[in-house]
Order: structure tokens, then C-alpha cells, then sequence
């Protein structure tokens, strides 16, 4: 009687165990299959904003003028930033002449 039980507690364990590495075997795998198919679909790439060098992905960010941007603020604040060193461009070149 004693083997019997001794048997089967080795079995109930051994299945244990057996069933824990073949959900962590699952686990890995879909894993494996996500990180892959992240990085082949389109939008997932990395972009950096114009303004604060922020990496963040396509998806979530701006985009103006072929620049990319973080948010409207900081899109806004390039582009008016720009306008201004254009407006003194202007002026310097007006200057020269």
C-alpha cells in the first residue's frame, strides 16, 4: 500500500511539473510570435520628435512637414520657431542688399 501511494504522489507531481513547463513552453512561444509580428507590421518603427528628441512610435506621433513631433505643442512650437529664424533670414538678407 505504501508503494502504491509513494507511486502515485511521484506520478501527481511529475504531471505537475510536466503541465507547468508546457504552459511556460505556450507562454514563450506566443511570445516569440508577437515580438516578430511587431516588428514586420507597418507603423511600429520608432520616430524621434523635432523639438524634445523623444523616441516614440509611428503610430502614437505627429507628423508636419515631413518632421515628427510628440505632441501639438511641440509641434507648435517648432514650426513657430522656425517661422521666426525664416523671418530673420529675411531681414539679414534684406540688410545685404
Amino acid at each position: 500500500m505504501n508503494l502504491l501511494l509513494i507511486r502515485l504522489i511521484i506520478f501527481a507531481v511529475l504531471f505537475v511539473a510536466g503541465l507547468k513547463l508546457y504552459r511556460m513552453y505556450r507562454e514563450w512561444k506566443l511570445d516569440q510570435a508577437g515580438t516578430q509580428q511587431d516588428g514586420s507590421a507597418p507603423g511600429n518603427r520608432m520616430v524621434r520628435c523635432r523639438w524634445c528628441q523623444v523616441h516614440l512610435p509611428e503610430d502614437d506621433a505627429l507628423r508636419e512637414r515631413g518632421e515628427w513631433f510628440c505632441s501639438a505643442d511641440h509641434r507648435e512650437k517648432y514650426l513657430s520657431e522656425r517661422q521666426h529664424e525664416q523671418k530673420n533670414q529675411h531681414k539679414e538678407e534684406d540688410k545685404g542688399e
